[in-house]
């Protein structure tokens, strides 16, 4: 089954259940040849029922036409008697990837969630379709915009084919969810819209507490779930979720469309108008303190405000609101005048007179502060180098690497492959982080050209790794180790430069673990504390120079060699790469130089931790500088590269491109900082 239709080519297999599977395939009967997924029904499964549920799944994608949130039915068609269906492929992750056990979200996150599903899900609903079975795994967040996909219908079932008994009751006979997020009716066998909205609730207070589903509390004596005392959130959100949780359907909001309904609209409040001004003035004169925000403080004198005027809560909130407004409004410009000056950036630096006057007249015209202007250009605008007169001592390190070669067998099915193990030396020098005895290791990277990207017939690429292109790099330093949780603890104990850096952030706890869970803000900030100690403007890579020290000379998926195997890195073993060995999964974050370097010294390029990059997300090569400059864009989605401890192989490629944004952290994500290249 290399070729099904004489136009979708396999290329593996991405899961399977007990009776169907699912393979990514290229069609290559497109230009582009894009990435698909097939479904096929596995032969053994010939029951009639079956392959009537199978071919009813089908209809209903069919039937659900082109949503931009559902992956689009591409062809259903029958080969030597075996059933296919033909999807889009989303490029992305699901979303257990962020939604992990032990770890909360914020309430914008959940918010943002659940509008964005139950926009989709009142499509579906509306259509009279069931899913049954949201849950992280089948919600997929693209990586080239955010947009949240939902996708596995295999178990959905179209209202018309229910069953009505004689009590009026409905019913199915199949009983398909997942247990935790599964409805009452549903387990049951009397799936409804409710069932979904259900589900699709337990998923959000999961993101908001970090408890599983099968984990939370239940009443005694209601059987209601106990979530509240797990996490704070708004009153407004929290009786929505509540309400889609209820245990009888009756009690729940029908279908998606009212949960979304009481979401989005707010609801309407009449305030006494001379208590609303007293209020009024109080939170005006907070948040002028507060230069837009309320303090801790403030937020206490207004609640004890609150209750001697006699204001609800949710009255109060409005209020807040009102005043906040204008202050939100203003920093909205600020980001407007931003973006636009990364942009004049990007275009014209060094900025002439006719390009200053331009952006001096945009300022009037939002009405910006000429102090706040400062803060952005500092931010913004390329500083003028000081770095390049100092003298940096390098000394010469050797270290091991290692290539992976065919040992035996000439088919990809049979072959084996063996390490070969290879000294190797490099300059590097050494900084020192306070008088803690803590020092972080800078190797030098040699200049050079390199073709960055993927060819066409690498396997199991991306479209976003394309198209190849030559990039020249100047040479620089690059950190020997990801940044280390001792490192980082030392940095987080200097001075503030812009935010607050938590000391205790990574999940997986060790002194010479990768700190994980840091935003790009957060790996941003430690650049600049450790520049603001050292005097070096230290930063963080651009996605060119990362590739580029990655490959270190190679040309190959891995700088390894055409596959990988967990004696080498840290990743998902249970997931082969090509003809590679499939291996161990360690299910966390290992010491950082416990495998063999690449070529240049550099060690745990792949897996470990994704690696913050400076660059801002693009879906393809079109237009990259070719220089090895940074390329930003919308400075909100930044790069991530290298792959993680709980990623598949073809994911830790040298190529492969992920991304996230910038203020968001995953117990996966890490960083390495680089410098500039410096006179030794």
């Amino acid at each position: 089954m290399n070729t099904l239709a004489g136009r979708y080519k396999i290329i593996r297999q991405l899961g399977g259940g007990g009776f169907a599977v699912t393979f990514l395939a290229r069609d290559n009967l497109q230009p582009s040849k894009p990435l698909c997924v097939v479904k096929q029904l596995r032969p053994n499964q010939s029951h009639p029922r079956v392959v009537e549920f199978f071919e009813k799944e089908a209809a209903i994608l069919e039937k659900l036409g082109k949503h931009p949130q559902i992956p689009h039915l591409l062809a259903h068609f029958s080969e030597n008697e075996i059933l296919y269906i033909v999807q889009e492929f989303i490029e992305g992750q699901d979303l257990s990837q962020e939604i992990i056990p032990g770890r909360r979200l914020s309430e914008d996150y959940a918010t943002k969630l659940l509008q964005d599903v139950l926009e989709v899900l009142s499509f579906i609903h509306s259509k009279g379709v069931i899913h049954r079975d949201i849950k992280p795994q089948n919600l997929m967040r693209r990586h080239e915009d955010g947009q949240i996909f939902l996708i596995d219908f295999g178990a959905v079932k179209e209202l018309g084919s229910l069953t009505v008994n004689s009590q009026g009751e409905v019913y199915s006979s199949v009983v398909i969810g997942t247990s935790g997020y599964m409805a009452s009716e549903q387990k049951n066998g009397r799936p409804c819209l409710g069932s979904d909205v259900y589900a699709l609730g337990m998923t959000v207070i999961q993101a908001l507490t970090g408890v599983l589903p099968s984990n939370l509390q239940e009443d005694p004596l209601t059987g209601e779930i106990i979530w509240r005392n797990q996490v704070q959130v708004s009153d407004r959100l929290a009786e929505v979720l509540t309400q889609m949780v209820r245990r009888h359907f009756s009690l729940r909001y029908s279908q998606a469309a009212e949960a979304l309904q009481a979401l989005t609209v707010p609801p309407t409040i009449l305030l006494n108008p001379s208590v609303e001004q007293v209020y009024r003035q109080e939170a005006r004169n907070r948040a002028q303190q507060g230069l837009g925000n309320f303090s801790v403080f403030a937020l206490k004198i207004l609640e004890s405000k609150r209750i001697e005027l006699g204001l609800s809560e949710d009255e109060a909130r409005e209020i807040h609101e009102q005043v906040l407004k204008p202050y939100r409004e203003y920093q909205q410009k600020l980001q407007e005048y931003e973006q636009v000056l990364i942009d004049a950036v990007k275009q014209h630096y060094p900025f002439n007179e006719t390009t200053q006057k331009d952006l001096q007249d945009y300022q009037r015209h939002l009405g910006l502060r000429d102090e706040d202007i400062a803060a952005i250009e500092s931010r913004v605008v390329p500083q003028q180098p000081q770095y390049r007169t100092m003298e940096i001592q390098t000394e010469l390190f050797e270290f091991e690497f290692a290539t992976l070669t065919v040992k035996s067998g000439i088919l990809e099915a049979t072959k084996t492959w063996e390490i070969n193990r290879i000294r190797g030396r490099t300059k590097f020098f050494t900084e020192n982080l306070g008088n803690n005895g803590i020092v972080l290791e800078m190797v030098a990277i040699p200049g050079g050209e390199f073709l960055m990207g993927s060819s066409r017939d690498e396997p199991e690429r991306y479209n976003s790794e394309s198209p190849q292109h030559t990039v020249t790099i100047q040479p620089f330093f690059m950190g020997k180790y990801l940044v280390t949780q001792s490192q980082w603890k030392a940095i987080a104990a200097l001075e503030k430069v812009n935010i607050q850096l938590n000391p205790e952030t990574s999940h997986f706890k060790g002194a010479n673990r990768p700190v994980e869970q840091v935003s790009w803000d957060d790996a941003v900030e430690f650049c600049a504390r450790l520049a603001q100690e050292t005097g070096k403007p230290y930063r963080l890579p651009t996605e060119a120079e990362w590739e580029y020290a990655c490959r270190a000379g190679t040309t190959t998926p891995f700088y390894f060699g055409e596959t990988i195997t967990t004696d080498l890195a840290n990743y998902n073993g249970k997931y082969a790469y090509g003809s590679g060995p499939k291996g161990e999964y360690r299910g966390q974050t290992t010491d950082v130089g416990i495998f063999p370097a690449n070529p240049f010294g550099l060690f745990d390029m792949h897996g470990n931790t994704w690696e913050w990059c400076q660059d801002s997300w693009h879906k393809n090569y079109n237009g990259a500088p070719a220089d090895g400059s940074v390329w930003i864009s919308d400075n909100h989605t930044h790069l991530l590269r290298g792959g993680s401890w709980n990623i598949n192989p073809w994911n830790c490629r040298s190529a492969v491109r992920n991304c996230n944004a910038r203020d968001n952290k995953y117990i996966n994500v890490g960083f390495r900082v680089v410098l500039g290249e410096l006179s030794n």
